[in-house]
């Protein structure tokens, strides 16, 4: 691809800041290529740790000046631009790349140890208790409310409460001798 200016009288705005001021100026975009290719894979492969990887981004810098060639040929500096392409590129997939690693580490699976066979035969025998004895035994047991602060959340007489929690307790004495009497016998 050739490009050349052409300064057209009384109807050109002027250049911005950075861009050639020489009408006779012409860069061919294939001998750009193939004089700073190789250089800017060398800075970008210091930079990035990975050849593959740095050539990626030289190229993909390459292929978005190609798309925006005939206003970056007028540029001063047009390597300037693609290095910095090239450049951002890189950040951008460092960052990308960071950002999945963590969320793949919050995604990780944690191993969590398996319940003790007495976790599980205390959540089955809890499973066997009526709805409401089983809330006050797990409320005062394990939450560690008194037995007047159960009453007040569950809207009822201490007395009930109290009721209840001793007759979960003889049901879970029932059950869990019955599961240590299943596991002995086998």
């Amino acid at each position: 691809m050739l490009v050349t200016r052409d300064v057209r009288v009384g109807g050109r705005p002027p250049d911005p800041p950075g861009i050639a001021t020489s009408a006779s100026t012409e860069l061919v975009f294939d001998d750009f290529y193939h004089a700073h290719f190789r250089g800017l894979v060398v800075q970008l492969t210091a930079y990035t740790g990975d050849r593959g990887q740095a050539q990626e981004l030289v190229q993909e810098a390459f292929c978005r000046a190609y798309a925006r060639w005939d206003r970056l040929a007028a540029y001063q500096d047009p390597l300037a631009w693609v290095r910095r392409v090239a450049w951002n590129l890189g950040h951008n997939r460092w960052r990308r790349l960071r950002t999945a690693q963590l969320w793949l580490l919050r995604q990780r699976e944690t191993h969590v140890a398996e319940p003790s066979p007495d976790r599980v035969a205390l959540d089955a025998a809890l499973a066997k208790l009526p709805p409401k004895q089983r809330r006050a035994v797990v409320l005062h047991y394990l939450a560690d409310l008194t037995v007047a602060e159960i009453a007040a959340q569950e809207q009822v007489a201490e007395g009930t409460v109290k009721s209840w929690l001793h007759r979960g307790r003889t049901a879970l004495a029932t059950h869990l001798r019955d599961t240590n009497e299943e596991v002995r016998d086998v």
